[in-house]
């Protein structure tokens, strides 16, 4: 079932020529930047050939021969603090959600999230968090204190990290969505929808499993 939370965008009704040739202009970058809804996202995945497998379970998933590099992601946490999950987390296991205090099923789903992180990390698995379309910490902030959670996020109000992922990957397009990075820094698994314990346990398992 979609749920039709959307982010705030901005829209030009203009219909001047040239009005309308800046917003083609910029038509990528708005593209990337809308992550469309905020509740249970579809299969497809970036542009290019992902060479991903998309489950009925919502769930993608890359063989390992054929995975994308995660692009580098840093910056400030909401907390202040530098982030960057190449060098910070190098051979870990990395479960990156994207996600907005705004956003009713990324409330829904913080629970299993602090569960599964809490339970894995002896494993060697890191959970990070994109914190995006909060113009301001605080909300962000008072989302992460309610619900306990223990990981960091960087703070991507306007949406700028989602444009470093590459032509050809498992690229996040909708709020919430997860993707898994393996130890060698490489797109495993992503889901475009609000996860619970078992879908979420089902997307790091297998990646725990390699060697």
């Amino acid at each position: 079932m979609s749920v039709a939370c959307r982010a705030p965008h901005r829209t030009d009704s203009s219909n001047h020529r040239r009005s309308r040739a800046a917003l083609l202009a910029a038509g990528a970058v708005v593209a990337a930047l809308t992550l469309s809804a905020c509740g249970s996202g579809g299969t497809s995945g970036g542009s290019g050939n992902t060479n991903f497998v998309a489950g009925s379970d919502g769930i993608a998933t890359v063989k390992k021969a054929d995975r994308k590099a995660n692009p580098s992601l840093d910056g400030e946490t909401l907390d202040g603090k530098k982030l960057n999950i190449a060098e910070d987390y190098k051979g870990k296991i990395v479960v990156i959600n994207v996600w907005g205090s705004w956003c009713a099923p990324c409330r829904a789903e913080a629970p299993n999230f602090v569960k599964v992180a809490a339970e894995t990390k002896a494993k060697g698995v890191e959970f990070v968090g994109i914190n995006t379309r909060d113009p301001e910490r605080g909300p962000a902030i008072q989302f992460e204190k309610e619900h306990k959670v223990p990981y960091p996020s960087l703070h991507d109000p306007s949406g700028k990290l989602m444009l470093r992922f590459p032509k050809g990957s498992l690229n996040p397009n909708f709020i919430p969505s997860t993707l898994v990075v393996d130890r060698d820094g490489k797109i495993a698994a992503r889901s475009q929808q609000p996860l619970n314990e078992e879908k979420l346990r089902k997307m790091i398992d297998p990646v725990l499993a390699e060697k």
